[in-house]
């Protein structure tokens, strides 16, 4: 087929989020058998030599300028109302802010232009240059990195007192907006099962597919050994908010009782940009803040066991994946697991899961104290993550929902 994608983020270097990983990585595993034309905008400092990387990947790239906050809000409504531009009510302004007429413009030639078999749209803030009416030129289908809705609902339930009455009202248009903009598509995909409930739960006319991310086996092997000892380690990038309760949550709460057992316990964490209420954790015994690091290998390699505490975060996370595929033992958070189904009885124990302080005490411990168990978890979780969690799978998967989309749209239309 030939695949007309559109994607305002730019997918390289694959290595600055979770939405930048999973559009290249699809897009790359389906330049194989098709054909891609990827639209996209080129970010404000974008190295030449990344252009051209992703171009090795993608052989047909139209990169755009990025539009700023700042050019947009200059007569904006003007320049919408030029190309018949309609956003619907509830559009986060974040979405309209980099809105590109030059996008817009292209797109519709593109769309006339009846060269192409399917529009791929990665990421729900792209849908503001579908139109409805394409709906009968060409199949549509989004591929929902994050939920507007979900995640704003999210924040109102974890911190009910920030939000206030103004995020109470706010939910209802956003939950509008998404079942609006979902109708625009044949087929929808997400990323996690969370999302995937919550959408099923806002009774959409549309088929809903979940594919979660995957990982690079070659860029996480599995470490060689065991590591014994008392050495824990929490990684994420340490100016996100669900990472920096995580990190005071276990550093101040369950750590100092961990310690009391073990006093050589030592706790990493490992991530960039760390805020001050980070910083100021290693003003407790054991503790160490990294920064970022080189090489993340050689903590996930060299650690006793990896801890993930998050306690309001949405989706499974690529660190989780990641711990499991280098064989590093996990101790982790329902929202850190995020749906994996890691010690149900009928299947081999994958992970420990904790929620409360005791809880971490107790998984923490018995891995510091069993090498058994140790090496059940490193073995069960890169089996876990080899059968079912690569991109090669994930993008078999992808690719099919891509197919039957298209196979649909073309015996609708010969009847």
């Amino acid at each position: 087929m030939k695949i007309l994608v559109l994607s305002s983020l730019f997918p390289y270097p694959p290595i600055q989020g979770k939405a930048q990983v999973r559009t290249f990585s699809f897009l790359k595993h389906l330049n194989f058998d098709h054909e891609i034309t990827l639209l996209t905008q080129e970010p404000e400092q974008v190295l030449e030599e990344d252009v051209a990387a992703l171009k090795q990947h993608i052989n047909n790239c139209i990169i755009f300028p990025k539009v700023s906050h700042q050019e947009n809000t200059k007569g904006f409504l003007e320049k919408a109302k030029q190309v018949g531009v309609f956003f619907q009510q509830g559009t986060p302004p974040g979405f309209l802010s980099h809105y590109s007429i030059a996008i817009q413009e292209w797109l519709d030639e593109a769309v006339a232009s009846e060269k192409f078999d399917l529009l791929l749209c990665e990421g729900s803030a792209n849908e503001i240059y579908i139109r409805p009416q394409w709906q009968k030129k060409i199949p549509l289908v989004i591929n929902i990195h994050r939920s507007v809705y979900g995640m704003y609902k999210h924040q109102i339930n974890t911190h009910p007192n920030e939000k206030g009455l103004r995020g109470q009202l706010s939910l209802p248009i956003l939950r509008r907006y998404e079942r609006q903009y979902c109708h625009k598509f044949a087929a929808v995909i997400v990323a996690n099962h969370t999302e995937h409930k919550l959408l099923k739960n806002l009774k959409l006319e549309v088929p809903i597919t979940l594919v979660p991310n995957g990982l690079n086996l070659e860029v996480f092997p599995k470490r060689p050994c065991d590591i014994s000892g008392h050495r824990i380690t929490f990684m994420g990038a340490m100016n996100k908010p669900a990472n920096v309760d995580a990190a005071r949550f276990f550093a101040i709460d369950v750590f100092p009782k961990i310690r009391q057992r073990y006093p050589k316990a030592t706790l990493d964490v490992v991530g960039s940009s760390p805020l001050p209420e980070v910083l100021e954790l290693q003003e407790i015994p054991g503790v160490n803040i990294t920064g970022q690091v080189p090489c993340v290998l050689d903590y996930l390699h060299n650690t006793t066991v990896s801890i993930l505490p998050l306690r309001k975060s949405m989706g499974t996370k690529m660190r989780t994946l990641e711990a499991l595929a280098t064989g590093t033992p996990l101790v982790a958070s329902d929202y850190g697991l995020g749906g994996l189904l890691v010690d149900e009885p009928s299947s081999p124990l994958v992970a420990m899961r904790a929620n409360e302080v005791d809880e971490y005490v107790y998984a923490v411990g018995r891995l510091f104290q069993d090498e058994k168990l140790r090496e059940k978890l490193s073995n069960n979780g890169r089996a876990l993550v080899e059968n079912e969690y690569t991109w090669e799978q994930m993008s078999l998967r992808y690719q099919q929902v891509l197919l039957d989309t298209y196979t649909q749209f073309t015996s609708e239309v010969e009847e």
